[in-house]
C-alpha cells in the first residue's frame, strides 16, 4: 500500500533553466505520480568547474520558470549554505522536514554513471530513492560498484516509490530534448536567439540583466 505521493528532488546549477529541465520534470511528475518536484539549485557545484550566473540570478530564473506549474517548487536550501553543495546533506535535511514522505532523487543517466565520485554516495539510498532519467533507446552501462547497487535495489515499477520512504532505484524513460544550458549560453554569446529553448520569461530576464554575453 502506498504511503503517500513521493517528492521528487532535482539538483543542478540550472545555468540557465530550460525546457529540457522543465519537460523532463513534468513527465516524471506525471509518470511517477509525484506530489511535487523540488528544484534545488546548488551554490558551489562540486563536479563542475564553474557556474556562469550568480546564485541570485539562477534562483530568480528558476522561480520564473516554475511560477505557473503548481507541482514545481524552487528550494533554495543549498544557496543558503557557504559550503560545497553535497546532495547527501540536502537529502538529510529534507528527510528531517518530511519524515513520512518518500523522497525520489532525480538524475540523468550521465550523473548516475558518475555516482561513485559523489560525496557519501552509498548513503543516498538511506534517505531517498534514486530515479535515473534515461533517453529512449539508450543503454545504461555502469561499473561494477553501481551494478551491484542496481542488482540489489532496482525497482520494476514506479509504484515501488510510494511503498517505502527510500532505498529503491528506478530507471525511467522520458522524451529526449536535445537542449543544454551550454548550447543556450553559446547562442547568447553569438548573438543568436535561444527562443523556444527556454521560457520566454527566463529569456527576458537574461536580456534584462545581460547574462551570458
Amino acid at each position: 500500500m502506498s504511503i503517500c505521493a513521493p517528492i521528487g528532488v532535482w539538483g543542478g546549477t540550472f545555468d540557465p533553466v530550460h525546457f529540457g529541465h522543465l519537460r523532463t520534470a513534468l513527465e516524471l511528475c506525471q509518470q511517477l505520480k509525484l506530489g511535487q518536484v523540488r528544484f534545488v539549485p546548488c551554490q558551489q557545484p562540486v563536479h563542475k568547474d564553474r557556474v556562469y550566473a550568480t546564485a541570485e540570478h539562477r534562483l530568480a530564473m528558476l522561480q520564473l520558470a516554475c511560477a505557473e506549474q503548481s507541482a514545481f517548487y524552487v528550494d533554495d536550501r543549498e544557496l543558503t549554505r557557504n559550503t560545497p553543495s553535497f546532495m547527501i546533506d540536502t537529502l538529510i535535511s529534507l528527510r528531517k522536514e518530511f519524515p513520512s514522505i518518500p523522497l525520489a532523487l532525480l538524475m540523468g543517466s550521465d550523473a548516475f554513471v558518475n555516482l561513485p565520485v559523489w560525496h557519501r554516495w552509498q548513503q543516498l539510498l538511506h534517505y531517498a530513492h534514486i530515479v535515473v532519467v534515461n533517453r529512449p533507446g539508450y543503454r545504461l552501462e555502469v561499473g561494477s560498484k553501481l551494478q551491484s547497487m542496481l542488482d540489489k535495489h532496482k525497482l520494476d515499477h514506479a509504484n515501488g516509490l510510494g511503498r517505502q520512504l527510500a532505498g529503491g532505484i528506478l530507471i525511467q524513460t522520458t522524451t529526449a530534448l536535445d537542449i543544454s544550458a551550454t548550447l543556450i549560453r553559446n547562442q547568447l554569446r553569438a548573438n543568436l536567439s535561444p527562443r523556444f529553448l527556454l521560457p520566454d520569461a527566463v529569456q527576458a530576464y537574461i536580456q534584462t540583466h545581460q547574462l551570458y554575453s
